[in-house]
């Protein structure tokens, strides 16, 4: 087939550039060039998101005892559910079994049933909420930029609110020229630079907290953070408590592009052992920028540290430093997005095209020949699905402009189901571990003790969004 046709049919995914007939894989799609390094930085740009931003008022709620414990309790589950799920990849043989590309087919190939339906509905739920949790979060570091240096010029004490509304159109028409990268093995390049960004405003954050409290400047902090009496009601530490598990939870959320990542990754040497050693690399390189920006920060504000410090406006100066940050949030957050909304995107055109086979409308691609890129494929049905898909979120997020309530909300609800009881299951399973066994019980007594912990979090975060919509005023800055 020659570059030159101008409208053809395939099925997404299966080639690019119309190049059909080599470098393809032992599957028929076309051969992954995929390394550990790119998949740490997939890893590294869903994981270092927003949620690390919410780390100083989370560990302000949980204090020196809890909140340093409850970050590397989340960090160790995830690091060893994330290997188990590696593990399932390829069915039944880790390492010479069949391929599965996403984390339904993992699911559907060890567990079956319906279990392959409710994997299907909290996966991509979850993949929804985070793309709405990232247009929020992304036009609220925008409308930062402005209100900085409207601090800056009449003082701190100026309200300088605006709306985050035309900040969120802007994000949403910057994902809808991105959404037609076909699939997620040409985002590497965008990935690297997000985690790029990721690093940097994580850095900037955990410089000025530093800063901040080599300044010697008194605040109060405890070893059982904000103090009932004093911060808060009994039953409003109750529920901050449990909103800031949920907040960490999030912070580490990433099982749900796990296998879409590995699908990436080429096979020599075993997709399992790159994916482990991504795994190992990415969670660790979080996990201690984590620590450092949540301890920092709490070091930094005390008790009263802001929801996200870096556009809660902890700090003021130097103006240009927290631009700049602020701009690092947003370009990666432009990526972070791609990196959790391709899965959603293969899984519906992919669905399509087994269902309508037939209908040139889903299936046929036209080319288009790009100046110093060669022929880039326009498939129709692609270009309007995605482009409403951004727009509905981009509307949803409009609606409820949360920071906090809705990671956490994000996070209680995608964190036991995708994060560790389906990792568990398929692992008791392509491992026939007897029944009652040591292991088996143990991983049974972890899988109810993070059911316990979601369930919390997740009321937490529903009495927070309750709170904030009650006093939510429309068209102004949220933050």
């Amino acid at each position: 087939m020659q570059k030159t046709n101008m409208s053809i049919e395939r099925n997404p995914g299966d080639y690019e550039n119309g190049d059909i007939c080599k470098n393809l894989d032992d599957d028929g799609r076309v051969k992954r060039t995929g390394t550990w390094l790119t998949a740490s930085a997939h890893i590294i740009t869903a994981v270092i998101g927003s949620g690390v931003l919410s780390l100083a008022w989370a560990i302000a709620q949980l204090g020196w005892v809890a909140g340093p414990a409850v970050l590397m309790a989340f960090s160790f589950i995830t690091y060893f559910t994330s290997t188990l799920l590696a593990d399932c990849y390829r069915a039944p043989d880790p390492v010479h079994g069949n391929r599965n590309y996403t984390y339904m087919d993992a699911v559907r190939a060890y567990l079956g049933g319906r279990k392959v339906q409710l994997c299907g509905l909290a996966q991509y739920v979850n993949l929804l909420g985070v793309t709405i949790g990232y247009t929020i979060t992304a036009s609220i570091s925008m409308v930062a930029v402005k209100r900085s240096n409207c601090f800056h010029k009449h003082g701190h004490h100026v309200k300088c609110q605006t709306s985050n509304n035309p900040s969120m159109i802007i994000f949403a028409c910057i994902q809808i020229v991105l959404s037609q990268i076909p699939n997620f093995h040409n985002l590497s390049w965008l990935s690297i630079l997000a985690a790029t960004m990721s690093f940097a405003y994580s850095s900037i954050g955990l410089g000025l907290s530093i800063a901040k409290v080599a300044g010697g400047e008194h605040v109060r902090t405890t070893l059982t953070g904000v103090t009932v009496g004093v911060d808060v009601s009994g039953t409003e530490k109750i529920w901050r408590t449990f909103q800031a598990i949920g907040d960490i939870a999030f912070a580490y959320a990433y099982s749900t592009v796990l296998v879409e990542i590995q699908d990436t990754i080429k096979s020599s040497p075993p997709e399992n052992k790159s994916m482990k050693r991504a795994t190992t690399i990415g969670v660790s390189t979080t996990t201690i920028f984590y620590v450092l920006c949540g301890l920092v920060g709490y070091a930094a504000f005390g008790n009263d540290a802001p929801g996200n410090f870096l556009t809660g406006f902890g700090f003021y100066e130097p103006f240009w430093l927290i631009d700049f940050a602020n701009v690092c949030i947003a370009i990666h957050l432009i990526g972070a997005y791609q990196v959790f909304a391709q899965p959603l995107f293969g899984f519906i055109e992919g669905w399509c095209a087994s269902r309508w086979p037939e209908n040139k409308f889903i299936t046929r691609e036209h080319g288009v020949d790009v100046p110093c890129y060669g022929v880039y494929y326009v498939n129709f049905f692609r270009l309007v699905w995605r482009t409403a898909y951004v727009i509905v979120t981009a509307v949803v997020a409009m609606i409820f402009p949360f920071f906090n309530d809705f990671l956490g909300l994000i996070g209680a609800g995608s964190f036991w189901p995708l994060t560790v009881y389906f990792p568990i299951e398929m692992h008791i399973a392509q491992t026939k571990l007897p029944k009652y066994s040591f292991r088996w019980i143990w991983l049974k007594v972890l899988s109810w003790a993070c059911l316990i912990v979601s369930l919390i979090a997740a009321a937490g975060s529903v009495q927070g969004l309750i709170q904030s919509l009650k006093t939510f005023k429309p068209f102004q800055t949220q933050g």
